[in-house]
């Protein structure tokens, strides 16, 4: 990753220009080798939450030290399992008061390893908060601790005529899902996660409680000062705990119609889309999988549907409204050489069409048993698809990757499910650099490294490529506001960086000027830096200074 960012970089001549250096600092701390505070901390711990709300054993620290992702697992030095706002204030505090990291964990869901403990810390495990605390019907919207689910949301409003329709795939945590700005199938429609937070309870790391938009209030819209509950929207952890999140809710439509329809290229299925979309039918889910994917879901959930680029659309509606949507969205299809159309109007089969959806990572782990998959997360603007999926096939079938496509094709948004030996170093290390690239033909499209699953530990440099030194000068001032002593889930969304002034790069990095300091006069009009480069995933060392 970051050797192709200093590619990138190039080598600079006379005119100082700002860039990005990582300080090789991020490297664990096993703060359980500290003794006497780690024992301290936990007995304080064990003070708030009983015996019972802290572990120290080895399995279930593992256990919290990742998620779904192909990071390495780092598990944290103790875990505690608080069961109110109050307690978790209360651990907090211990741990600013010794200094320790805290790391939040929801169900372990996360794809770019948020939850791993890389500098050791406390994991608050959350999912003991699970209550739903305020439904308004009346008012569309509902409040929750961090520890209730989507799935568990749903079935407890499934008699009230609403639903949350954010989804996924995963049975994630709702305050996960906040934290890492997820979406999912109904995007198009209903929005993403920022789009259907109304307001956060927060714990800050010394443990100061806010709301970000006001104790208990809930209104529609606001234009009352900083939006700070979009700022925790995607903050991973980063910035404080998530206690409480009160969400927008949608009416259960009165008819559900899903349909599938092949095309002959990814050229005519993204055509299709764009058409829907501009033709104002408010289509609630509209996937893309390319020829692979759909090989491997026929295979692996029997589907009776050909081999080729294909779409998965719903609509909602009204019984009435539906027929013209339905009308409407063949029309257009078949003016792009779609065929095969195939509607599903009853919910078992819908049902099931969906699931075989969702069970896309499972049918791609199906083509090569007993290895592992990887999903990268990338998002255009909906007329860049086209060029951004075409390109990555090939580039799939030059490197002999098996990496079939699926995408949230409504709003730009694809997955390569990269299929891989862990213990095939060459491969792993193909299927790295095809990851790099992808994401930089994503930037390069006017996109986004990360559409849902977030920057985690694997995306830093990129966002650094993606918003710009500015913009990133901005976050970690943010960062430092908030969170001075770097407590809060260290390690993720922003590399530890200083910006500096740098003048000439050499293209040979020695590796024996990793850790070297340079000195004030080294930063010279027309002399040359060196850079040196580490293994792992923060590799940058610092060269200089503001």
């Amino acid at each position: 990753m970051v050797l192709a960012y200093l590619r990138r970089i190039g080598s600079l001549h006379t005119n100082p220009v700002y860039r990005f250096a990582h300080e090789y600092s991020v490297g664990r701390r096993n703060y359980s080798a500290r003794g006497s505070t780690l024992e301290q901390a936990v007995a304080a711990f064990r003070s708030v939450v009983g015996e019972d709300g802290v572990s120290l054993g080895t399995a279930v620290r593992d256990q919290h030290g990742r998620d779904e992702s192909m990071h390495r697992c780092c598990p944290p030095d103790v875990v505690v399992w608080p069961c109110s706002v109050e307690e978790v204030s209360a651990l907090a505090k211990i741990c600013y008061q010794h200094q320790l990291p805290i790391i939040p964990f929801g169900t372990g869901t996360g794809l770019e390893g948020g939850v791993g403990a890389v500098k050791g810390g406390v994991c608050f495990n959350l999912g003991k908060m699970d209550c739903i605390l305020d439904l308004h019907q009346e008012d569309f919207d509902v409040t929750v601790e961090p520890g209730v689910t989507r799935k568990a949301l749903n079935a407890s409003l499934r008699d009230t005529g609403l639903w949350f329709p954010v989804d996924p795939g995963a049975d994630a945590s709702l305050c996960g899902m906040v934290a890492t700005s997820a979406s999912g199938t109904n995007a198009v429609r209903y929005g993403t996660m920022r789009e259907n937070v109304l307001n956060l309870e927060v714990v800050l790391a010394d443990g100061t409680v806010i709301h970000t938009a006001g104790r208990g209030r809930r209104p529609r819209k606001t234009s009352a000062g900083y939006n700070l509950t979009n700022l925790f929207v995607g903050s991973e952890g980063t910035l404080g705990l998530l206690t409480k999140a009160t969400l927008r809710l949608s009416g259960i439509p009165e008819a559900v119609v899903s349909a599938v329809c092949s095309f002959p290229s990814v050229q005519a299925a993204v055509d299709s889309t764009v058409q829907l979309l501009q033709a104002g039918v408010p289509i609630a889910r509209i996937e893309f999988l390319d020829d692979v994917m759909m090989d491997a879901c026929r295979c692996y959930s029997s589907l009776p549907y050909v081999v080729a680029p294909t779409l998965f659309l719903e609509f909602h509606g009204s019984k009435s409204s539906l027929e013209e949507q339905v009308t409407v969205a063949e029309d257009i299809t078949r003016g792009n050489a779609g065929s095969d159309f195939s509607w599903a109007r009853d919910a078992e089969t819908r049902e099931r069409l969906w699931k075989a959806r969702h069970d896309a990572w499972y049918a791609a782990l199906a083509l090569r048993p007993g290895c592992k998959a990887y999903s990268t997360d990338v998002c255009v603007p909906i007329s860049n698809l086209p060029q951004v999926v075409v390109e990555t096939k090939r580039d799939l079938m030059q490197n002999h990757l098996t990496g079939p496509i699926a995408g949230h094709v409504g709003d730009g948004n694809f997955h390569c499910l990269m299929v891989l030996d862990p213990n095939d170093a060459d491969e792993v290390q193909r299927v790295h650099q095809f990851t790099e690239r992808l994401a930089r033909r994503a930037l390069a499209l006017d996109g986004t490294c990360t559409g849902e699953h977030g920057i985690g530990l694997g995306k830093k440099a990129l966002l650094c490529e993606e918003v710009g030194p500015q913009t990133i000068k901005v976050m970690h001032s943010l960062k430092a506001a908030m969170d001075p002593a770097n407590l809060m889930n260290p390690g993720k969304v922003l590399l530890h960086i200083k910006i500096i002034q740098v003048y000439h790069l050499k293209s040979s990095l020695p590796s024996h000027l990793g850790k070297k300091n340079l000195n004030q006069s080294d930063m010279k009009p027309n002399k040359t830096v060196n850079v040196g480069v580490f293994s792992g995933t923060d590799l940058i060392s610092c060269v200089g200074w503001n």
